[in-house]
């Protein structure tokens, strides 16, 4: 069986713990390889390595860094394919919807090719007599990334890239269910020409990311992940003195007013809750129609496009519409979620329970499920399930749906259909959540804006990609520069303005 090992000082390495962790096809159920759990002596020679890279790494230009995240774009593209398939068989999703990983991750990256302009610092000239004041922005030296499994190519690509091309180290440590794509995005990285020990991954668990955290040499974190572990990782970082970025869970609503489309409202939840399996930080997982007539209407539509949903692997074929959830353990929480539904008075207009394919009766299948006349107070309103389950909660107006989302803890994404702009602008003002989607179902902006939640799906102030990302992986340093030529001054014991 293959034993996946990390990657090294510019080479995969095997590991020395002899722990390992069971990688599997979530297609089949079979154990297809072993992942090795890294020591923290390990740890510590990875980081004390990527620390004395990082020294020569941040002495190259700006823009010499900035070709090689152009040269690393052109590979990824390159290798776009087998990339996907290597992700599908660890994680399940379709080839599809794994082409579609690999490619927000790229975009990241193309964003990072103009690094160059996100790193200029400020100059003022002649701010006081003679004297000119600037600022730069300099990398902070190492940084680790701590990635999830339902995007692994994607969320390791939107740490990797802005903390790179800033100048930084990075110690990335990916989901040990899922680790061969991140193996191999730095095979990819240093063909780019990223200089050996600029890039470690590091496969572990929990005593991997708590030896990271409590490590002096590593300057930040950025994670994504459960809130449970969000609140945890931030914690522990900041009481060791590290930045921290940490995004958490979500519970995604979509509005559906009277006066929007139905047809297109219909498409929107089919795709955004069913997608990959429900196993995404920005699936829609709550359908809030305003009005009976439109909750009917609603349902009316869903029920027969659930019924056609195409469950299977990714080797299915390109109609696949999604495949197996990531383990044994996710299928039994998310079945267990549906029976406490209707335990508690949900309508199960759908039942994904004990769904099996011929062939693959061993995976990890999760069929689509409906539940209609959901309310805040039942398990499968206030749990994220992570799962192929869409709730409707029925709204009397606009006003009840729109505190439906103001009051829940999460404050991910959301979105709203309706024909009318006055009640999108109102939403899109008052709604507290970070990303907003108006007749748009997953509201995750372009690489060059910035991705980030609000209230418990996010801890930290600066948010991923796009500009806050090179404000968080970076510092700033001002200087205030004067230089003497025939200016008298005599000593000076009070504190002053330049001026």
């Amino acid at each position: 069986m293959e034993e996946i090992g990390h990657w090294i000082n510019g080479k995969r390495v095997a590991g020395k713990s002899g722990r390992f962790s069971d990688v599997y096809n979530p297609a089949t159920g079979e154990v297809q390889a072993r992942v090795a759990l890294a020591t923290p002596e390990e740890i510590d020679a990875a980081i004390a390595d990527a620390a004395k890279a990082q020294l020569e790494w941040q002495k190259v230009n700006p823009q010499r860094r900035a070709r090689v995240m152009m040269k690393f774009g052109a590979l990824i593209e390159r290798d776009m394919d087998k990339l996907a398939e290597a992700l599908s068989r660890e994680h399940g999703k379709t080839l599809p919807d794994a082409r579609g990983d690999v490619q927000r991750g790229l975009e990241v990256i193309e964003v990072c090719m103009g690094a160059p302009s996100f790193l200029k610092g400020e100059y003022t000239d002649n701010a006081g007599p003679g004297i000119d004041l600037y600022s730069m922005r300099q990398p902070l030296g190492v940084v680790a990334g701590i990635t999830p499994f339902n995007f692994p190519a994607m969320i390791p690509l939107w740490k990797m890239g802005p903390a790179l091309s800033a100048g930084n180290a990075m110690i990335l440590k990916p989901s040990e269910r899922v680790p061969t794509t991140a193996l191999m995005l730095a095979e990819l990285a240093q063909e780019a020409g990223l200089p050996d020990g600029v890039l470690q991954v590091i496969n572990g668990d929990k005593e991997a990311v708590d030896t990271i955290l409590d490590h002096e040499t590593v300057q930040a974190v950025g994670f994504v992940g459960s809130t449970p572990i969000a609140q945890y990782i931030y914690g522990r970082a900041a009481a060791n003195g590290k930045r921290a970025q940490c995004f958490g869970g979500a519970k995604n609503h979509m509005l559906i007013m009277p006066d929007a489309d139905m047809d297109k409202a219909a498409d929107a939840l089919i795709g955004s809750g069913f997608g990959a399996a429900g196993e995404r930080c920005m699936a829609i997982s709550v359908a809030v129609p305003v009005g009976d007539e439109t909750a009917d209407a609603l349902i009316e539509r869903l029920v027969p496009k659930i019924e056609k949903l195409k469950v299977g692997p990714y080797t299915g074929g390109e109609d696949v519409d999604y495949g197996p959830v990531i383990t044994s353990q996710a299928k039994q929480r998310i079945e267990g979620l549906i029976s406490s539904g209707v335990e508690q008075g949900a309508k199960l207009v759908c039942d994904g329970r004990g769904f099996s394919l011929q062939g693959y009766e061993d995976g990890f299948f999760v069929g689509p499920s409906l539940f209609d006349n959901v309310t805040p107070e039942m398990d499968i309103y206030k749990e994220e399930i992570f799962g192929p389950v869409l709730s409707m909660v029925r709204a009397k107006n606009y006003d009840d749906a729109l505190n439906l989302v103001i009051d829940n803890p999460y404050g991910n994404g959301t979105s709203i259909f309706t024909a009318d702009g006055d009640t999108a602008r109102d939403f899109a003002s008052n709604v507290n959540v970070g990303m907003v989607g108006i007749n748009f179902p997953i509201p995750v902006p372009l690489s060059y804006y910035t991705f980030g939640g609000w209230k418990k799906s996010a801890f930290g102030d600066l948010n991923q990609y796009g500009p806050d990302a090179f404000r968080f992986y970076t510092k700033t340093k001002t200087v205030t520069a004067r230089w003497f030529s025939g200016i008298k001054d005599g000593a000076s014991f009070n504190f002053k303005a330049l001026d």
